[in-house]
């Protein structure tokens, strides 16, 4: 592959990311105009929509997601088109990071896609096969191209500068870059009774706030110590990932999807729709806790990484 293919290659795929992230941006912004058709005097209302609800949790997570997609594509595009040798490392951090948690996602977005009334089959064959390949494809490929020589020779003659991601092994950045995904989750956790994963039980409420909070706290705690490679921060993660593994999975295998319904009090309306999708606490258990044993495990082959007294 000649250089300048490379380039208009790099530039070319930057150009997608900034344009997508525009329009996921976009996308982000519209989902605010869900909140009016839902609240009172909307063409969607229904007693219960509020904090609280499931389908304002739904919304917001919408806007988090899409925002942070285009907080991600559009600084990553720009880079790719201005060839930027920083675009190397955080695009394998952000890949690698994708074939941890990708896969759950991938099949709740296929579920949902199954579910729906409103697709015509074409369209969610298309859908799903799009997933596929984004999850069991499209990663490796592009962790392929990346890895290529030329490519990490090309971008730094045009810059040579040193940068912070670059000095940081891929996997600590993986870990880190995973352990800001949980916080994202544990937060908007907040939105569905601030439910919590307890050993067994479900801690809901304001108990369930400050057990999130304080799984927030040890999360960044360690996240930022992981970036430092300090030494005491891998045997922290690795016994802090084991405890909220076992908690997560124990919960859910103990618990059925009534009791999870049970648990965060959704209003009747939408109750009456929610308990009529066949899940199982074990199916919950099975989606969640992959990626938590793939992040411990990741933790555990990362020893050689971390250093003693590293500033």
């Amino acid at each position: 592959m000649h250089a300048a293919h490379t380039q208009r290659i790099l530039r070319g795929f930057g150009c997608f990311l900034l344009i997508l992230g525009g329009c996921i941006g976009l996308l982000g912004l519209a989902e605010f105009y869900c909140f009016p058709l839902f609240s009172a005097g909307g063409r969607f209302h229904y007693a219960g929509f509020g904090f609280g609800s499931f389908m304002f949790g739904n919304i917001v997570s919408q806007i988090i997601a899409y925002s942070l997609i285009a907080a991600i594509f559009i600084p990553l595009g720009l880079g790719h088109m201005q060839l930027k040798s920083w675009i190397v490392p955080l695009s394998k951090v952000l890949l690698w990071s994708w074939l941890v948690v990708g896969g759950p996602v991938a099949l709740l977005i296929a579920f949902i896609l199954l579910a729906s009334k409103s697709l015509t089959i074409f369209l969610t064959a298309a859908a799903l096969l799009f997933l596929a390949l984004s999850y069991l494809l499209f990663p490796f490929l592009f962790l392929r191209f990346y890895n290529k020589p030329q490519v990490m020779q090309i971008l730094k003659t045009h810059d040579p500068r040193a940068y912070w991601i670059s000095n940081r092994p891929i996997p600590l950045l993986v870990m880190a870059a995973l352990d800001l995904f949980y916080i994202i989750v544990l937060q908007i956790l907040v939105l569905f009774n601030g439910i919590f994963p307890l050993f067994g039980n479900f801690l809901s409420g304001v108990p369930g706030i400050l057990a999130l909070e304080a799984s927030t706290f040890i999360f960044a705690f360690f996240a930022r110590a992981t970036l430092k490679r300090k030494f005491w921060a891998w045997w922290g993660s690795v016994l802090w990932l084991g405890i909220f593994t076992l908690s997560l999975i124990a919960t859910f295998a103990l618990n059925t999807y009534s009791d999870l319904l049970s648990v965060l009090a959704f209003p009747p309306t939408e109750v009456d729709i929610l308990k009529n999708i066949p899940l199982q606490g074990y199916h919950l258990a099975v989606l969640a806790g992959i990626p938590l044993v793939v992040t411990l495990l990741l933790a555990i082959r990362s020893q050689h990484h971390f250093v003693a007294d590293v500033d």
